[in-house]
């Protein structure tokens, strides 16, 4: 019995936990500097965000050691259950849900509001490791790529009927790993090639983007005219991409709330609001700007005290990091995150088992989809789309998702030589 404890002492990965004891001590530290005021409040004060964050980080770490403690097949095992509980809570806050700025997306537990979309992504993660590894299957045929969609688009859609954009846009991240695992690249060309649509079908009048993409359609039918079948295949996709592009219409006009249509006029300059939409990202860029390469130090942000930026300890705290500790101070958060990844990278190709690699390719996927996203839109060039930076931002359910997420990964690579 010590011989396995201090095996699973040596084989746990901790230099990826100081990363995240890290990255969870920055977030508790710049919590505190927005919501900390010196004439009201005590260094204690657990009703407020910076000692509720205190209680979380705690709760976390304990989870996450939790975790350590189980045995490496139990989440193998228990995929199907975790989504399927998942799912289930993702539907239950339809029902029972608090609204909160126009989404209804918290359970109300006590004092405290869940979030069931944080906890989809681990178990769509794992569900999606499960399937592949244990039915052996391969991406480049049409039954396992959809039965995959299915696993991810389920979430996504209970998610969208909140609705949550930003959350529900976070699930596309796991086209990554899927691609890693034989998913045939033509459909990432597919899939980015409707998204340049979707935007060109904001800047360009219909008729000449129809006109465009008949013109390209005839030019590779033209260089394939020898081959029938591609020929027939290059007339499909071009009917099919100008059917997208009146659907792609009818979702931004009619599907889209009004303030998500601005958020994404704003990022694309269409349009400018420094009052209504974006304001937000005005005051952010204003205060990241204000640190310059040192900060103005911790509780001297000016932006940061008198509250000029919304939402500041949870979607907008990288403001606060950069107006107070400046760009030296926005370099090691960005770099520690980039570390933190290129680290669950190395480990993912290392594993043994495709269940391991595959959830650690998702973790890795969906971590860079939140930080790329979080930073993106602090400093104007992505849409303001309402998601946490992972462990720095407040709040419990995303912390905790967070540390599933990892600490599960974590006892996986502990056990990659014993997990097949």
């Amino acid at each position: 019995m010590q011989q396995q404890n201090s095996r699973f002492f040596f084989n746990v990965d901790w230099i990826t936990i100081l990363i995240y004891i890290a990255l969870c001590a920055i977030g508790f530290v710049n919590i505190f500097s927005v919501r900390f005021d010196p004439d009201t409040s005590t260094a204690f004060n657990f009703s407020d965000e910076y000692g509720k964050q205190l209680i979380f980080v705690i709760s976390a770490l304990i989870l996450g050691l939790s975790i350590l403690l189980l045995d490496a097949k139990f989440f193998s095992v228990f995929a199907p259950i975790v989504y399927g509980i998942t799912i289930i809570m993702l539907m239950a806050v339809l029902v029972v849900g608090r609204n909160v700025g126009g989404n209804q997306a918290w359970i109300p537990i006590g004092s405290f509001r869940l979030q069931p979309s944080e906890f989809a992504k681990f178990g769509t993660a794992l569900l999606l490791a499960r399937y592949i590894s244990s039915f052996n299957v391969k991406l480049n045929t049409l039954k396992p790529i959809l039965i995959c969609a299915a696993i991810i688009i389920l979430p996504m859609a209970l998610i969208m009927l909140q609705p949550d954009a930003g959350s529900m846009l976070v699930f596309l991240s796991f086209m990554f790993p899927l691609y890693r695992e034989g998913l045939p690249g033509n459909l990432l060309i597919i899939f980015w090639g409707a998204v340049l649509l979707f935007i060109l079908n904001l800047f360009v009048a219909p008729a000449m983007l129809i006109f465009a993409i008949l013109a390209i359609g005839a030019l590779f039918a033209y260089n394939a005219r020898k081959k029938i079948r591609r020929v027939v295949n290059i007339g499909i996709i071009t009917i099919a991409a100008i059917a997208y592009l009146f659907v792609a219409k009818f979702v931004f006009e009619n599907v889209l709330k009004p303030h998500q249509r601005t958020r994404i006029e704003l990022i694309l300059g269409l349009t400018t609001d420094n009052r209504g939409a974006g304001y937000n990202v005005r005051q952010s860029k204003i205060a990241i700007g204000a640190g310059q390469l040192t900060g103005r130090g911790f509780l001297e942000g000016t932006q940061t005290k008198f509250g000029y930026v919304p939402a500041q300890s949870t979607d907008f705290i990288f403001s606060t990091i950069g107006e107070e500790w400046g760009f030296i101070g926005c370099f090691v958060v960005i770099g520690l995150y980039c570390f933190l990844l290129l680290r669950i990278i190395n480990m993912a190709e290392r594993q043994r088992s495709a269940f391991s690699r595959v959830y650690g390719y998702s973790i890795a996927c969906i971590l860079f989809f939140h930080v790329f996203i979080n930073v993106g839109m602090t400093i104007g060039i992505m849409p303001v789309i309402g998601i946490p930076l992972p462990f720095i931002s407040y709040g419990g359910s995303s912390l905790w998702s967070f540390t599933i997420l990892l600490f599960i990964f974590l006892k996986l690579d502990s056990n990659r030589m014993g997990f097949i």
